[in-house]
């Protein structure tokens, strides 16, 4: 509104506006009931550049997106269906790639350019109902805010940044081109769908460019994509930014270049990379110059060739391409257009106006423009001539909505319609296209979204190079943003031609790779996609490339060497068939034999002197405990479970305390013995061998309580050890009550202490079979064995401890078999003529004889 002023000056006084400057004049006009604006850029500057005649210049830009305009007028004129009876004229402006003349050209067509207004008069008075064009984000950015509060609708063919979307700041902005946010999304995902995670990017320095790299950077970096670096340009940069962008991607390492540029920086840009022979660089481009065929023709344009980018889709108006090639509807629309266009086009000039003239031809009007080969015949830009064609006829739907003609509109209608449009112009018109849905003739369906935006579809279009050094556009997918994320991209690899002219798909990543077994670590001051490749630790695996983790494995499993995979842990206890389980057996199968052997002899000779003097019942039950304790040391090889692991400590316990019970017993046997020949002494009378049983019993008895106390409150158990080694599990017992545990041990080591004590104060007594001294040494190995034995198994790791727990059992079994037994075995067996009662008597201290009841000699 600010703006406004400065185009009018109040009269305060009358209440009169005045219009100050000369108005502004359309290029093309024409009458009509109804007046439709239009603005585009049929030059691309505002300053008057006088031709020298000298060299052909090149034809208008834009002039091809006006014939589609007055094409879609004529249609809709000569139409039954749309507007029946009313009559649509235009008015056509040239913006001169000028912002400030875009914002001029607007407020004439909303004003009508009237030099005077009174304020008593309608407030829409001469506006037009809509405009059409501007291809440029930036010119309908300005126009969009001027018009904004006057609710005009700008209805723009090419312009595609997402900014205008923002329907606070621009309410009366549409287009039937998709907005850049989903061509910034689709250039991501089409990035990713490459593998091309480090990228380069140059851009337009405009709102085109500086948004729509805004949303694609956004968009990558959810994809796990890094920008190694991001260029602005706009092509009146000076010479030093040229050459700052050239060393930048000389420079770099990324091959992929995203190019979100509109077409004409692009050609400034390739003339320049064609300079310094940028070649070998896979350029990805947006709608905006990837299917320019004047980019494709540029001097230079073989730096481009394989890129790839997002083109608006294909389309077809019937009749268009014939009418743009006749211009006579041109000729009568503006005569000046018409005659720059004809005289720049053919080289020719109207009028002689000085001599240089004279050597150029006299224009006819009549030339044959088919024999001319230049942009002007190119159709390549048809799917951006599709989008005027469609914005037109939302304009003309739109009007016919509101004036609700039905078939026919009457002439009171036809002759009121412009009487009727001022009084709503303001603001229904922009409520009702905002809401139109119709189909083209050639069945394409029309309609804007809450955002003002049409559908979103994009063909993929590739440059493929000609034998003949032109390029061909070849469609090789297609992108479509109505479908599911996972389906919208679709691109057929096989066809796609890459920088270079290679088949094979370009690489470009800062880093390479992450195999399996590896994972992710940042470098340090570089961004995300910049990474080293770590082995996982041991028992880690990562099982999928580039990943940023690695997984522990699960307790019972371990990594492979690959780290690719968790295996299961080898179960690892002590077995039956490995060497060190082969001898234990062997050995426990030994010292039960000969403890078998040792009972043969003595049950053989249980008659003889050295039998009986040795008290024989408990000799043959301490023979018996000496084959179980052999045995018991089975229970300990082979897999734990849950009845091995009570019976082996339970056995153990309880068949040694029988053991040294009846060891305890002997000993106290011969103390009392030698005690009960002193005068007056009957103690052998209160330990006669009833007795004897009784205290073995009663040892024995504690013992099994403990261990029936043990089993009941918590017993041991087959337990998974992992803690000991990290690639393996170890099957053992646990003890479940430690105490029960060591209660066991420690009743059986004091009653080994008991008995060692006991037999060193009976190892003098003389007595020629006194066995008292060689109990003394068994109980020494005893002792020695389980003294040794503690810290061995506190610090033995797995199977280990079980073998020296069975090595312990063994050992002192051993003990006690050879140093009590095979002493007598040697008289038996080798000695028996000192197996005699007289050789027994012969180092008697005391003249008594044997005493029948104890066994023991006196």
């Amino acid at each position: 509104a600010h703006k406004m002023k400065r185009l009018y000056r109040w009269t305060l006084c009358g209440r009169v506006c005045s219009l100050m400057g000369e108005p502004e004049e359309p290029q093309l006009f024409k009458t009509g009931d109804i007046i439709l604006g239009g603005i585009f850029s049929f030059h691309s500057t505002f300053k008057t550049v006088e031709s020298t005649y000298v060299h052909r210049p090149l034809p208008l830009q834009s002039i091809q997106y006006a014939q589609v305009m007055l094409f879609a007028i004529e249609e809709i004129n000569n139409s039954t269906d749309i507007l029946p009876g009313i009559k649509l004229g235009y008015k056509l402006y040239d913006l001169c790639g000028s912002i400030a003349r875009a914002v001029k050209v607007a407020l004439s067509l909303i004003n009508g350019n009237e030099e005077m207004a009174s304020m008593s008069e309608k407030p829409c008075s001469g506006s037009v109902p809509a405009i059409v064009g501007v291809t440029s984000s930036s010119p309908c950015m300005a126009i969009s805010t001027v018009i904004g509060p006057f609710h005009t609708p700008l209805v723009s063919h090419f312009a595609t940044c997402a900014c205008l979307s923002n329907k606070v700041r621009y309410p009366s902005f549409l287009r039937t081109i998709p907005s850049d946010y989903y061509q910034s999304r689709a250039l991501a995902q089409m990035v990713k769908h490459f593998g091309w995670t480090w990228v380069g990017a140059i851009r337009s320095n405009d709102d085109y460019g500086n948004n729509g790299m805004a949303i694609f950077i956004d968009t990558a970096t959810e994809l796990g994509i890094c920008l190694e670096y991001s260029l602005p340009f706009i092509r009146t940069d000076p010479p030093e930014q040229k050459q700052k962008i050239i060393e930048t991607i000389k420079g770099s390492t990324s091959k992929v270049i995203i190019a979100f540029v509109n077409h004409m920086d692009m050609d400034v840009l390739i003339e320049e990379f064609a300079h310094h022979n940028l070649t070998g660089y896979q350029w990805v481009g947006t709608e905006s110059w990837i299917s320019d065929s004047q980019n494709a023709q540029a001097k230079g344009h073989y730096i481009l060739d394989g890129s790839i980018g997002l083109a608006i889709r294909k389309a077809h108006v019937t009749g268009l391409r014939e009418f743009i090639l006749d211009v006579k509807p041109l000729n009568s629309s503006g005569n000046k257009l018409f005659i720059e266009f004809w005289e720049k086009t053919f080289g020719c000039i109207f009028n002689h106006i000085n001599q240089t003239e004279k050597t150029l031809k006299q224009c006819t009007g009549y030339e044959d423009l088919t024999q001319i080969k230049n942009s002007f015949h190119d159709m390549s830009l048809m799917p951006i001539f599709n989008n005027v064609y469609k914005a037109v006829y939302a304009v003309a739907h739109t009007l016919h909505t509101i004036i609700g003609c039905g078939d026919t509109c009457s002439n009171t209608i036809a002759l009121n319609v412009i009487n009727v449009l001022k009084l709503i112009i303001c603001r229904q018109i922009l409520q009702h296209l905002k809401k139109i849905r119709f189909k083209t003739k050639d069945g394409e369906e029309v309609y804007f979204n809450q955002y003002g935006d049409p559908a979103a579809k994009y063909d993929i279009i590739n440059w493929q190079p000609k034998k003949d050094g032109s390029v061909e556009f070849v469609t090789v997918g297609l992108f479509d943003a109505s479908l599911p994320e996972e389906k919208q991209l679709h691109i057929d690899n096989l066809t796609l031609t890459w920088a270079n002219n290679s088949k094979q798909v370009p690489i470009s990543v800062c880093s390479g790779t992450c195999a399996l077994g590896t994972r992710k670590v940042l470098q340090k001051g570089k961004p995300v996609c910049c990474y080293d490749c770590i082995p996982c630790a041991e028992g880690e695996v990562s099982n999928k490339t580039d990943s940023i983790t690695c997984v522990r494995c699960h307790p019972e499993f371990w990594s492979n060497k690959r780290r690719d995979e968790c295996e299961k842990k080898e179960t690892e206890f002590l077995s039956y068939t490995e060497i060190m389980g082969t001898i234990l057996t062997l050995s426990s199968l030994l010292g039960a034999c000969l403890t078998a052997t040792v009972a043969f002899i003595f049950f053989r000779h249980r008659n003889t002197p050295i039998v009986k003097a040795n008290n024989s019942e408990l000799s043959f039950l301490l023979l018996f405990s000496l084959t179980l304790c052999f045995l018991c040391s089975l229970t300990f090889i082979g897999r734990p479970s849950d009845w091995s692991c009570i019976f082996r400590h339970t056995a153990f316990g309880i068949t040694f305390v029988l053991c040294i019970s009846c060891v305890l017993g002997k000993t106290l046997a011969v103390l009392m013995a030698f005690k009960a020949t002193l005068p007056g002494s009957n103690l052998m009378k209160w330990f006669g061998p009833r007795r004897q049983r009784i205290v073995v019993l009663a040892f024995t008895f504690i013992q099994v309580v403990i261990c029936i106390v043990w089993v009941t409150a918590n017993p041991p158990y087959p337990f998974k050890n992992l803690r000991h080694f990290k690639d393996k599990i170890i099957l053992e017992c646990a003890l479940g009550s430690p105490i029960g545990f060591w209660a066991v041990l420690g009743y059986i080591g004091l009653l080994a202490m008991l008995c060692f004590i006991l037999a060193i104060l009976a190892r003098k007594l003389p007595d020629n079979f006194n066995e008292a001294k060689f109990i003394t040494f068994s109980m020494l190995i005893f002792c020695a064995v389980w003294m040794t034995f503690i810290p061995a198994y506190v610090s033995s790791p797995g199977k280990f401890s079980v073998a020296v727990e069975i090595f312990a059992i063994l050992a002192s079994s051993f003990g006690l078999l050879f140093c009590i037994f095979v002493p007598k075995c040697y008289i038996i067996l080798l000695k028996p003529e000192r197996n005699t009662k007289k050789n027994m008597m012969e180092k008697k201290s005391y003249p008594c004889p044997p005493t029948p009841a104890t066994g023991i000699s006196n």
